[in-house]
């Protein structure tokens, strides 16, 4: 039990990741099957946002039979909705929730050069995000801020 504001930002990869993953998905109320750890597996090894193609054919060559992209997307959905996943709407792409147990408001910085996409957790600014969409009437259910622009190895590079 850990308070929310005070919560630990170790970030769990590999196994870790995985077994996080499947305990949020589990008390969501969903299965955790073969196909969607695999799935989450290979999100979790791209190092920038994958689309449903580059997994689904990542997945076709571990598995060594075809699956499709359409499956993959709705798996990719269950997670997004789950926080297991989040999805960079700019990019149409996917990125692996390092920390799957914790709720938070994401802002994505996308470089246009690279792909590269950092994410960061800053409650203040997305507190104030919710807070201007509520008082414009609107209940906000999930905002998601993307910064494009060019990463420091692109701006600088040596």
């Amino acid at each position: 039990m850990h308070s929310h504001a005070a919560h630990d930002h170790r970030e769990p990869t590999g196994k870790a990741l995985t077994s996080a993953a499947q305990k949020t998905l589990e008390a969501a109320g969903e299965q955790w099957t073969a196909m969607r750890q695999r799935i989450f597996e290979v999100l979790a090894t791209f190092d920038k946002p994958a689309s449903a193609y580059d997994i689904a054919e990542a997945v076709s060559k571990a598995e060594g039979r075809r699956v499709a992209a359409n499956s993959v997307y709705r798996i990719l959905d269950l997670f997004v909705g789950a926080n297991l996943a989040r999805r960079v709407e700019s990019a149409n792409a996917y990125v692996a929730n390092s920390h799957p147990g914790c709720l938070h408001d994401c802002i994505f910085l996308v470089c246009d050069s690279c792909g590269q996409t950092t994410h960061l957790d800053d409650d203040a600014i997305t507190a104030s995000v919710r807070g201007v969409a509520t008082g414009a009437g609107f209940s906000p259910k999930r905002p998601v801020i993307e910064v494009r622009g060019t990463c420091a190895d692109c701006e600088d590079p040596d």
